[in-house]
């Protein structure tokens, strides 16, 4: 075997383990002892559990486990209490540690084994890959617990069989280790690691949770289960409890932070870019590097409204590592207050672990069958298709489903640790959006369009969507339209072939928003899908076809007839240039976010000086006034960069603002809805700086384009 396989190291042998070691029980061990732990009269039995609720395929058939005997001694006349097995051990083997999870008994077992490996080179050490047995059979005796199956793999395994061997002691014993023994599919013995109990939870995760100074409700605690209908047993529940029943030990730091309201925008309200900002100079825990460590923000208002209820939000480097939750829509003291509290916050930590919503699972990697009737964190109440909200809170029992608890108990370490994979990446969507649907009775009809067909290589791309009725009697629909809010996917498939969901940068959580459509009514929205998650969308020359999906109220889904789009060739050695100037990840940060001030993203900034100072001349110089002309009128605060606690403030520029933002709108290039934007901006800006008759005249241009404003 080599040497560098940690399942394949010779060994000196693979005895049964006899000594005890490890933690001592706790309560939450002692209260999840099932039958199978009370009494050594238990008869000893084999069971392959590859049918439970939301197992994979039964694995391969591999080489029998042995079977620990019976001891034969005289039964003692009472009961004899032994301890469960199931949760974390570590053992090492040379260069090799490994994280082991054991999921075979305490109450809802998955039925799964599972483990990390880390290798340790001189003085570095760097994960190495991990694996999952997805259907073991499961040995039970008085004595110990044998499973034993073939496992999948992030590497090639030379010896893929796995079989963990655990004695069971009593109750007031420590602890006992595990074996973790590797076979050869020809029952040859590899690697056997000796591996120490370390918790009775499968993942442990730092948690920091940091609060904004004008936050006027308490940051949640606790809420009884109790207080109000629901589907399961009362009992007290915070967040780190929600999570600790689905296996995860979450434990909160010491580096909590109370964050001026000063570092969010003006009207104190937090935009995407400075939620960003926030997290990497006050999570005391940021590194730009996959760890078990996140960071929630307490905050009292978004940009967007009090219609947002929280954010996962990655805008830059490695992702999932933060969330913000926002009080202005879900803050208070009341029972139905604290519910959606606790909702929330451990729905935005769920997108940190890498897990979409219910009705979005298709997109996953690898994809699983949507469940938008899902009774799980990871869905909408109010989107929930048996009843709403009141079906869903009187039915959920306040738990994660069983597809969400083995992701988040055995998932391949980068799917599930923050800073990892990015958040739900993969091409699998294609199969499951592009093709028509075989029958459609929602009632509802979805378009999609852009103002133009022809697009040069770096321009940027904004669709429109709306949303109408087809049915006389009216139709039920929510009106979050914008992708950011994740009720509408959007799907492109490239010149290339490759087919891609394009993803926003930041995930919203958002409430109830519902209206009835009939006859001419539309719900409208538009979004700006140049650049996202994947980085830029229109990357190359060639057709490219877009089709868009609507989550109904009722669960179904809602696809758009597909658009088709051309980025054409660049011709001259301008538009060469252009395409470069535009295509940089500072640039598609900076049109993705309306213009940011952010040091972080200043080659953006001086790349679209060089577009104006350069080609000012050329119709796509227009997109680079319009960015930097809304960033200009904003008051953009952040932190000074030799004292992370003081505030630096600059004020908004609104000559320069005016003056790019009407040039950039009576150009005719941008698109009717990113004009109607920058014409409202410009409105806001003249209206600010006194100029009281400029306002008039650009919000008559608005009422001439159909828009009112109040």
């Amino acid at each position: 075997m080599s040497q560098m396989d940690p399942t394949g190291i010779d060994t000196a042998g693979d005895e049964l383990l006899a000594d005890s070691m490890g933690g001592q029980i706790s309560y939450e061990e002692a209260s999840s002892l099932s039958n199978g732990d009370l009494g050594i009269a238990e008869p000893t039995q084999r069971a392959d559990v590859a049918h439970e609720a939301g197992a994979m395929p039964e694995a391969p058939a591999v080489p029998k486990a042995p079977v620990l005997p019976v001891p034969k001694v005289p039964l003692p006349p009472f009961p004899v209490i032994r301890k469960a097995v199931s949760g974390r051990y570590a053992g090492m083997l040379g260069q090799f540690t490994v994280e082991l999870r054991v999921d075979v008994d305490r109450a809802r077992s998955m039925k799964r084994i599972s483990g990390d490996f880390y290798q340790t080179v001189g003085k570095t050490r760097s994960y190495y890959g991990s694996f999952i047995v997805d259907a073991p059979a499961v040995t039970v005796s008085p004595l110990g617990i044998v499973a034993r199956g073939k496992g999948r793999f992030t590497f090639a395994a030379g010896a893929p069989v796995v079989q963990v061997t655990i004695p069971r002691v009593l109750i007031v014993q420590p602890q006992a280790p595990a074996s973790l023994q590797f076979f050869t599919v020809a029952n040859t013995p590899g690697a056997n690691y000796h591996c120490a109990f370390e918790s009775v939870y499968f993942r442990a995760v730092r948690i920091e949770t940091d609060r904004v100074s004008d936050v006027t409700t308490p940051v949640f605690n606790s809420y009884d289960t109790g207080a109000l209908p629901s589907g399961g047993t009362a009992r007290k529940l915070s967040v780190t409890g929600a999570y600790a029943e689905a296996g995860v030990g979450m434990v909160p730091t010491t580096g909590t932070d109370v964050i001026d309201i000063g570092e969010a925008g003006a009207g104190a309200s937090w935009s995407n870019a400075e939620l960003h900002a926030a997290m990497e100079n006050h999570f005391t825990l940021w590194k730009d590097e996959p760890q078990w460590a996140v960071w929630q923000l307490v905050a009292q208002n978004h940009d967007l409204g009090s219609g947002l209820y929280g954010i996962m939000f990655d805008q830059q480097g490695k992702q999932r590592q933060g969330c913000a939750v926002f009080h202005a829509g879900i803050g208070g003291t009341t029972a139905d207050k604290l519910r959606l509290q606790l909702y929330t916050y451990v729905h935005e930590l769920g997108h940190c672990f890498n897990m979409l919503h219910s009705w979005q699972k298709s997109y996953a990697v690898p994809p699983l069958p949507n469940r938008p009737d899902a009774l799980s964190w990871m869905n909408y109440p109010w989107a929930y298709p048996k009843g709403g909200d009141a079906g869903f809170w009187n039915s959920f029992d306040f738990r994660f489903d069983n597809e969400e608890i083995i992701h988040l108990r055995h998932g391949f370490r980068n799917d599930v640790v923050m800073g990892g994979q990015p958040f739900a990446t993969g091409s699998a969507i294609g199969r499951d959006v592009m093709p028509d649907p075989i029958v459609d009775e929602s009632g509802l009809m979805l378009e999609l369009s852009a103002h133009k067909e022809n697009f040069a290589l770096g321009e940027p791309v904004v669709v429109e969507l709306k949303l109408r009725a087809t049915d006389t009697r009216g139709r039920r629909a929510h009106s979050w339209l914008h992708p950011n809010c994740g009720l509408v996917r959007i799907v492109v498939a490239k010149p290339n072939g490759e087919t891609v969901a394009w993803e926003p940068l930041i995930d919203h959580l958002v409430g109830r928003r519902e209206t009835v459509l009939r006859g001419e009514d539309e719900n409208r929205d538009s979004a700006y899908i140049g650049y996202g998650k994947g980085g830029f969308t229109f990357d190359q020359p060639g057709h490219y076809r877009i089709r868009a999906a609507y989550a109904a109220p009722d669960g179904s889904q809602v696809l758009s007839s597909i658009l088709t789009l051309r980025v054409r060739y660049p011709v001259t050695p301008a538009e060469e240039e252009l395409a470069d100037l535009f295509m940089g990840e500072d640039q598609g940060m900076l049109l993705y976010l309306m213009g940011s001030d952010s040091e972080s993203l200043r080659r953006g900034n001086e790349a679209f000086d060089l577009v104006l100072d350069k080609f000012g001349q050329h119709p796509m110089a227009n997109y680079a006034r319009m960015i930097k002309g809304i960033n200009a009128g904003r008051r953009f605060k952040s932190l000074a960069p030799d004292d992370v606690k003081a505030i630096r403030v600059r004020e908004p520029k609104p000559d320069e603002s005016m003056r790019l933002l009407s040039t950039a709108a009576d150009s005719g290039v941008l698109d009717p809805v990113s004009t109607r934007m920058v014409l409202y901006d410009l409105s806001c800006v003249q209206r600010d700086a006194g100029d009281d008759q400029g306002a008039g005249k650009t919000l008559t241009q608005l009422s001439a384009m159909g828009i009112r404003i109040a």
